[in-house]
């Protein structure tokens, strides 16, 4: 198991480095539409859909993009980021309420949360790899999620003591926490050195880099509550040793939007 999740963790990087950095704006934007889609299917079993209703959902999801696309992301991103920073406020009331929290339980409200989760993150990654410097833009987004993901990893195995949020995610804990902030502080750092940033940006950047970690972690715990409510381990079977696409953009699904809108707001690229 361990090798097969190592395997298609190196093949996956590879691949998401690949089209980082060569393929265009347009293959690029295609490409993660697909990758959205494929998470709508997953959403679906969150939300209690299946059969036709499963593919409707994928539908929407589909329509919903490329009726931003054909509008200009560029008109609708401050407002549909912001209207999405709003919305990651309140599931981080609802992860840190669990599971007093209920009125996400409705299929419905499930319909419309996967909606706001999926399509932003199509959104905000197809609008970083539009910017000036995008490529070094979306590197360091990757790399903030991965490193809050395996600096908590191995925090939480050598110094994790604390659980976090027991009831959502039992295996986190708050070392394991500390351990990604430190990670993702010092990548905000080396990025801010490395693009010569003057000093207030390169504080910016870092505070960014911390807000973005903060908001991989909940990312990650959100999917993780609505695995726990529909009783599943994996959001599905096509990574091998990983589970579901949604398994592995968790985190970038929070991250992703936050990233971009820092910037958007107050650009350092």
């Amino acid at each position: 198991m361990i090798k097969q999740r190592l395997v298609t963790a190196l093949v996956l990087g590879i691949l998401v480095l690949a089209g980082v950095f060569w393929l265009p704006v347009e293959s690029f934007s295609a490409l993660t539409a697909l990758v959205v889609l494929l998470g709508a299917s997953e959403w679906a079993r969150f939300a209690s859909l299946d059969g036709k209703s499963r593919w409707v959902f994928v539908a929407v999801v589909a329509v919903l993009m490329l009726a931003l696309h054909l509008i200009g992301l560029n008109r609708v991103m401050p407002v549909l980021l912001s209207l999405t920073g709003v919305f990651w406020l309140w599931a981080c009331l609802l992860i840190l309420g669990y599971p007093a929290s209920r009125g996400y339980r409705m299929r419905v409200n499930r319909v419309l949360i996967g909606l706001a989760v999926l399509v932003p993150t199509w959104v905000a990654l197809s609008g970083l790899k539009g910017l000036y410097q995008g490529e070094q833009a979306l590197l360091m987004l990757l790399l903030l999620v991965w490193g809050a993901d395996t600096g908590a990893y191995c925090a939480g195995k050598l110094f994790g003591r604390h659980k976090m949020i027991p009831r959502v995610s039992p295996g986190k804990t708050l070392e394991g926490l500390a351990g990604g902030v430190v990670t993702c502080l010092f990548i905000g750092i080396g990025f801010g050195l490395w693009l010569e940033l003057p000093a207030p940006s390169l504080v910016y950047l870092t505070g960014l880099a911390l807000l973005t970690c903060l908001a991989a972690v909940f990312g990650d715990l959100f999917e993780s509550l609505f695995k726990r409510e529909r009783g599943l381990k994996d959001s599905g079977t096509l990574l091998p040793g990983h589970g579901g696409i949604l398994d592995r953009i968790d985190s970038l699904t929070a991250a992703a939007p936050v990233f971009m809108l820092g910037l958007y707001w107050l650009p350092v690229t």
